[in-house]
């Protein structure tokens, strides 16, 4: 998976139709309207988008696909889309509406051929796991879904593996722990998980500078996902991707 540029991907979580930023999954504030964030960052040299409509599992409902349609017509760049994606049929939907890949977590552990059914029916390439995952000791990540807030017991390397051997074509890695924290990625699981599986391996949870993105390709992600540092404009993407280049990180200007 080396060979490939690296991604860079800003993170819109929307809850109640505006985008909102929290801490740990907790305390979230708002950070404006997710079309014009898109669009924006369409425009910046973001690679990718990535719209998680974060209560949707734990609101036992879908997906807000007019929303994602809204935010599909503006950008221009591959959109992935999850949260509330429980059937083939969700699937479909936002595929239709122009998303480009779906993610799934909750319904995911819950309903693990999902994966292959997804996977058989769309290709791959458009099937992202989302796994959050969270310390339990020192050696050992449980993986935790409804948002974060049930703990399934499950281990993460187990799952990690479960669902590359069942067609997922990326795996999005949240570590809880480092969620908002802007204290750098969880390098030790992406790390294990990135060498287990051969797949792209998107970061998640904890950048808060420059050098936190590179420090998670240096371990194998594949992709780096974030949130409140392009939000609030602390870090430029583009000014990102040559720092990148400077320290021999392949990316695309």
């Amino acid at each position: 998976m080396s060979d490939y540029a690296k991604r860079i991907i800003p993170c819109l979580d929307v809850k109640n139709g505006r985008v909102v930023k929290g801490v740990n999954f907790m305390g979230l504030r708002d950070a404006g309207n997710p079309v014009e964030i898109a669009k924006r960052y369409n425009k910046e040299g973001a690679d990718e988008i990535a719209f998680l409509d974060i209560t949707a599992s734990y609101e036992n409902r879908a997906t807000i696909v007019d929303i994602v349609a809204q935010v599909a017509k503006e950008v221009f760049i591959p959109l992935t889309v999850g949260g509330g994606i429980n059937k083939v049929d969700d699937i479909s939907k936002l595929l239709n509406v122009g998303c480009d890949k779906i993610s799934i977590n909750t319904s995911a552990v819950l309903n693990p051929n999902l994966i292959n059914d997804a996977s058989e029916k769309f290709g791959r390439q458009c099937i992202i796991v989302a796994i959050d995952v969270k310390k339990v000791d020192d050696s050992s990540y449980h993986v935790f879904i409804n948002g974060g807030r049930k703990d399934t017991g499950i281990d993460a390397l187990i799952w990690a593996k479960e669902v590359y051997n069942r067609g997922a074509g990326e795996i999005l890695l949240t570590s809880m722990d480092k969620d908002g924290s802007k204290s750098g990625f969880e390098l030790n699981i992406t790390s294990k998980i990135s060498s287990l599986v051969d797949i792209p391996i998107i970061a998640s949870g904890g950048a808060g500078s420059m050098q936190d993105i590179k420090e998670v390709f240096k371990c194998g992600a594949n992709a780096a996902l974030a949130a409140s540092i392009f939000h609030f404009k602390e870090i430029d993407i583009i000014q990102l991707k040559k720092y990148l280049l400077e320290h021999n990180i392949k990316t695309r200007i």
